[in-house]
């Protein structure tokens, strides 16, 4: 997991879920300001647990950051890692079925479908936002051997490696919500970061960006 200045937002609400499935935490802290490793190191008492801080904020180059946390991941010796971000949980029967997912012989991959929730029970669908339609990757079967290679883009760089999928992977139907877009406050933080890191949309899509602000989004009511 990547964080930065998280405490007081979904983090440990997001550690205490994740406590219930996995093994072991690496976390990238990205330079806070405020108490956020102490969250992680309260929140994941008794969990084998590496935290390192950056002196300095980096998000401006996300694909370094991306690179560092894979390397302290991959220092641990891992099977599997799952990457989420610290405004990320999976719906409750996650609790069930993942240990079953990695236990899967020829099987090198997870792909999950995202929804950006808009508030506690519903999720935005529109145009611009329709992540949830799409698999993506957050699980991967680390293996030595392979030459990783990465999406070298400074925005919208992914999480990980691009070419995980020379080995066979499969879809699963356990469902992400993605919380960072419930608050009004986070939406215009996280429109004026795009507008500050991505003026001219090089990264991403211009009228996404615009679209953060809509003022009556499509709207769907989220059910496990």
């Amino acid at each position: 997991m990547l964080v930065r200045n998280e405490a007081n937002r979904y983090l440990e609400r997001v550690l205490k879920h994740a406590s219930h499935y996995i093994d072991e935490a690496v976390i990238l802290d990205d330079a806070s300001e405020d108490n956020t490793v102490e969250v992680c190191k309260n929140v994941l008492n008794g969990i084998p647990l590496t935290i390192v801080s950056n002196s300095e904020p980096g998000f401006d180059n996300e694909i370094a950051l991306r690179k560092k946390l894979w390397e302290l991941a991959i220092a641990t010796a891992p099977d599997w890692i799952l990457v989420l971000d610290a405004d990320e949980i999976f719906e409750d029967k996650t609790f069930e079925i993942i240990r079953e997912l990695a236990k899967a012989q020829e099987i090198y991959h997870y792909s999950f479908r995202l929804y950006d929730m808009w508030n506690e029970n519903f999720y935005r669908e529109d145009t611009y936002w329709s992540a949830h339609t799409i698999y993506r990757p957050f699980m991967i079967r680390y293996v030595p051997e392979i030459n990783y290679i990465w999406k070298e883009t400074p925005q919208h760089c992914g999480r990980l490696p691009l070419n995980l999928y020379e080995l066979p992977g499969e879809l699963s139907q356990v469902k992400l919500k993605h919380l960072g877009w419930m608050k009004e406050a986070d939406r215009l933080y996280k429109y004026n970061r795009y507008k500050q890191l991505d003026p001219n949309a090089v990264y991403g899509i211009g009228e996404q960006y615009e679209s953060i602000l809509d003022a009556n989004p499509n709207l769907i009511l989220w059910e496990e």
